[in-house]
């Protein structure tokens, strides 16, 4: 557990199962979900101390989202820091991860080919939860209620597994979709996280992969 000066217990408690949720399944927990976890009457409470640790300046609020709790850059460093994920020298201290920003992606063509980059973008590292291996520039709102909005730069590690619960980057057919993945006894299905947006069912007999998952978020206003 990460302890921070200027919160309560009750608040390093929400941040911790914030970050936790972050790292396992690649989104931040709804306020009905803390307040499940954590025992609270309702999610109105949840959201007080979420808009308790957004005044001390720990996490970001996207209003209109469900899942819309980000980690401050800051918090996200010291989270890292207190677990000695430290540099190795001033060099690397300032250094910049050079990432490719992928645009649309051909039918049966790699993520990477060099045609579907559109440029690259020097980020600092401290940003994500693991090292990712590109940005994906996201299309549309089918994951808006996990704080993913469309033309937002969404990091993906590049792996062709990934556990349940997780956002994917998945390939369907001829399409790459950002969806969270679940297993069932029947199959495959990619859930959106917005109710506007259908299921998506995989077919035993439908081409499929999973291309990589989500490991952090970079809103779109930093690069307009």
């Amino acid at each position: 557990m990460l302890d921070h000066p200027k919160l309560t217990p009750r608040q390093q408690q929400i941040l911790d199962l914030i970050q936790s949720a972050i790292e396992r399944t690649g989104a931040p927990p709804t306020r009905a979900e803390i307040a499940g976890t954590l025992g609270f009457r309702s999610a109105n409470a949840a959201e007080e101390h979420l808009k308790a640790l957004a005044r001390k300046g720990v996490i970001e609020l996207v209003s209109g989202t469900s899942r819309g709790i980000r980690l401050r850059h800051d918090t996200v460093r010291n989270i890292n820091a207190a677990r000695g994920a430290s540099f190795t020298s001033p060099l690397a201290a300032v250094a910049s991860l050079v990432l490719p920003l992928v645009g649309r992606v051909a039918a049966g063509s790699p993520i990477l080919a060099q045609e579907h980059i559109d440029q690259t973008y020097a980020v600092e590292p401290t940003l994500f939860q693991a090292k990712p291996d590109y940005l994906l520039k996201v299309r549309g709102m089918s994951m808006r209620d996990a704080g993913i909005m469309d033309g937002d730069l969404l990091a993906v590690q590049a792996s062709r597994e990934a556990r349940d619960g997780q956002i994917v980057v998945a390939r369907l057919g001829d399409e790459v979709t950002v969806k969270r993945l679940r297993r069932t006894r029947t199959g495959i299905e990619l859930l959106p996280e917005n109710p506007d947006f259908p299921v998506i069912h995989v077919r035993p007999d439908e081409p499929f992969a999973i291309e990589g998952l989500a490991v952090g978020l970079i809103r779109n206003t930093l690069f307009m």
